[in-house]
């Protein structure tokens, strides 16, 4: 596999971020790192300076997705092929790349309706991290931080952007029916060993949020348990119970978070080698759970 790409950061826009962060620290997990140049809170699940940059606004959903590229050559040709594809990137600036703390980036539009940046040289932290709620840590080593999941109308122009501009690949996709009359398709594209590192989900009519998830894997499977404890706690709605996907095997709960976009934790996920032949439909989302629970 051509490893070129890791997924870097997200930036969300949330209107209450002080709900935000107290989820984010308390069920999550994750903790918090410095200020962004630009304004933003931050926060981290493994020694890198920052994966998840928060601003307060109305939208509660993605502002941004940062592509981290593994070195200057990644970089170079992933700027080519967006280029090549018809998307334009325009170059950030000066303090562009100080508020992503990142050597280089550039930006555009994607056709699910959030910014994409590609960036070289994120900045590591000035401590590993450690937390003791989730003490094995997370899974983001030659990886990225985790994946993210995102809704849109603009099903067939999202994939061509996704594979003949970014250059992921598609790992396979499901289809299946939700309810009656109610069909989902989603695709799931990979860029290095990690199962899926973005999904976009086929959707029927303009959403209010872009963003459907963001997942963050444990590297041991009590953390889970322990997480979704603390969510169950928390009193905030679990859009799906402990289960296990078919297509990645990851075992997983969804809980809402207060900006209304879910957040998966899980563990487990089988990865993408080169050997991978699997490109294919799925009909069903999960082997077992994943019901939704009410309190």
């Amino acid at each position: 596999m051509h490893h070129q790409l890791e997924l870097g950061y997200l930036g969300v826009d949330v209107a209450d971020p002080g709900a935000f962060a107290t989820f984010l620290t308390n069920v999550i997990g994750l903790v918090p790192g410095a200020p962004t140049t630009d304004g933003r809170s931050t926060w981290r699940d493994d020694g890198r300076a920052h994966r998840l940059l928060v601003g307060e606004g109305p939208a509660n959903d993605a502002a941004f997705l940062g592509f981290e590229a593994v070195d200057a050559d990644a970089f170079a040709t992933t700027v080519a092929r967006l280029t090549s594809a018809g998307y334009g990137p325009t170059e950030g600036t000066a303090a562009d790349c100080a508020a992503r703390g990142v050597e280089a980036l550039v930006r555009t539009m994607s056709p699910f309706g959030v910014a994409v940046e590609v960036v070289l040289g994120l900045a590591d932290a000035p401590t590993a991290f450690a937390n003791e709620l989730v003490p094995g840590g997370f899974l983001t080593n030659d990886v990225g931080f985790g994946h993210a999941v995102f809704a849109t109308t603009m099903f067939d122009e999202t994939h061509h952007f996704v594979t003949e501009g970014l250059g992921l690949v598609q790992s396979d996709w499901v289809e299946t029916e939700l309810a009656p009359g109610i069909d989902l398709e989603v695709r799931f594209y990979h860029c290095n060993a990690r199962h899926h590192t973005l999904a976009v989900a086929h959707a029927p009519f303009e959403l209010p949020q872009h963003l459907h998830h963001v997942m963050f894997e444990a590297n041991e499977q009590d953390d889970v348990g322990t997480a979704f404890d603390r969510a169950w706690a928390s009193g905030l709605p679990i859009a799906n119970g402990l289960g296990r996907h078919d297509n990645d095997k990851m075992f997983s709960f969804y809980v809402v978070s207060p900006a209304g976009f879910q957040v998966e934790f899980g563990y487990g996920a089988r990865t993408i080698g080169d050997d991978w032949a699997e490109n294919r439909r799925y009909d069903r989302i999960s082997v077992w759970g994943h019901q939704p629970l009410t309190h």
